[in-house]
């Protein structure tokens, strides 16, 4: 049942009272006293919206970030991916206004504003969250859902150039509210991360795939399958790492992603050309064994790093459907030889864990080493999201989760280690009863 709109100080009160405590469970994983720190965010952020944009009726969403478990650089070549929802999140305060004009506060950045109507791509705006906004807008219209204006405030915690889709997580929740304000919530979650991922790809200029946008909207852990991806397939798989006596850890490198755009776009570009070399458009459209037999043709033809790469995408594939049936059937062990297979086949055939040319920055490839180290054989590490910069992810032991971390951060500075949960939802409403994703 969608909730009425609330003035500030009631949602406040909402918030503070407990009264919302069951869909903050399903978000962060917590509960009781340690919701203190999750409830405190939002009523920062319900102020942040009233200094910004004046007492008036507000709705709460939150969308989360995620994390990448299996098919690194697969979704772009309509593969398979294995993704899952986290407990950082991107949380909006929004209201509903009748100026038609769709304004966006993030918490530390320039307000941005662009007319609902105004679907024209401006070169001036790659590469801004402006793009993101009209790309969003378009869409809607296209689809026969204009927006109209709305305000929004939003504050985050999924860290930037991280590979924990920061970009993703806001270009979903401008479809939440715009789902939720002007289209009656007439789109899935698929619908919106295929409207979040038009938006990058055709005005803000970044050839992604379609995995993050996924994995955020959905939340929890899911398969997707992109053989066809304005229809992908997907299913949920339950994962319950305390249980199996594990702690995600996410350790961020120091090295930030945000400007390698180069270097992920020639990842999609070498293996497209090793798909054309082969008569088809992308690498999930050939045949692996036919790949095999023409090896020395597509080596002249384009080159061996992008063979290699094309490698990577045949064998990561397969394995994410593997992972999958791990997960389902209780082999966890197997899940994590899984993992660490992967993040072999990223480091020395997708060749992502520096940028090419780097030989003082290799943050990475410092941070999978150390975890080597540290883990000593136990759990699995790899390289997470894009690559290139950023993150690693590691499955951690329980028993073993401080003293790694506390050596995490000693090495790459403190906070650099970050102990996630899987959240089982992605876009949803932070509203008194209502745990249903939006």
């Amino acid at each position: 049942m969608k909730r009425d709109f609330l003035m500030p100080e009631a949602a406040k009160a909402c918030v503070s009272s407990g009264a919302c405590d069951e869909i903050l469970w399903a978000v962060y994983g917590v509960s009781g006293e340690a919701l203190a720190p999750y409830r405190a965010r939002i009523l920062s952020a319900v102020d942040g919206f009233c200094a910004q944009y004046g007492a008036q009726p507000v709705r709460i969403f939150s969308v989360s970030g995620r994390t990448e478990l299996g098919g690194n650089h697969t979704d772009h070549q309509h593969g398979r991916v294995l993704a899952g929802g986290i407990s950082l999140d991107i949380i909006a305060v929004a209201a509903k206004t009748d100026d038609g004009m769709m304004r966006v506060k993030s918490e530390g950045y320039p307000e941005d504003a662009v007319p609902a109507d105004d679907a024209a791509v401006r070169a001036e705006e790659k590469g801004t969250s402006a793009a993101l906004l009209r790309g969003t807008a378009a869409r809607f219209a296209m689809l026969g859902k204009p927006l109209g204006g709305f305000c929004a405030y939003t504050v985050s915690d999924v860290l930037k150039g991280s590979g924990l889709s920061s970009s993703a997580a806001f270009e979903v929740m401008l479809g939440t509210i715009g789902n939720d304000f002007y289209a009656d919530s007439a789109f899935s979650l698929a619908d919106l991360a295929i409207i979040a991922q038009y938006a990058e790809n055709e005005y803000f200029g970044k050839p992604c795939g379609l995995m993050d946008q996924m994995a955020c909207a959905l939340g929890g852990v899911t398969a997707i399958d992109f053989a066809d991806p304005a229809h992908p397939v997907w299913e949920q798989v339950q994962l319950d790492l305390n249980a199996e006596g594990y702690a995600l850890c996410i350790i961020d490198s120091g090295a930030d992603h945000a400007d390698l755009t180069d270097e992920y776009a020639a990842v999609p570009a070498e293996m497209k050309s090793v798909a054309a070399a082969l008569g088809k458009t992308v690498l999930r459209e050939t045949d692996e064994t036919a790949f095999m037999e023409a090896l020395p043709r597509l080596r002249a033809a384009c080159g061996d790093r992008a063979v290699l790469r094309a490698m990577h995408f045949f064998s990561d594939n397969a394995r994410v459907p593997q992972q999958t049936a791990a997960l389902r059937e209780g082999r966890f062990s197997d899940y994590l030889a899984l993992v660490t297979e992967s993040g072999r086949s990223s480091a020395f055939a997708l060749q992502n864990i520096y940028a090419s040319g780097s030989t003082k920055q290799q943050a990475v490839a410092v941070a999978l080493a150390v975890c080597g180290k540290l883990l000593g054989g136990r759990g699995a590490f790899r390289v997470h999201g894009g690559g290139f910069a950023g993150t690693v992810q590691a499955y951690v032991p329980l028993e073993m989760t401080e003293t790694f971390r506390t050596q995490i951060d000693r090495i790459f500075g403190e906070g650099a280690c970050h102990v996630l949960r899987i959240r089982s939802c992605g876009a949803c409403a932070l509203w008194e009863g209502e745990t249903a994703c939006c």
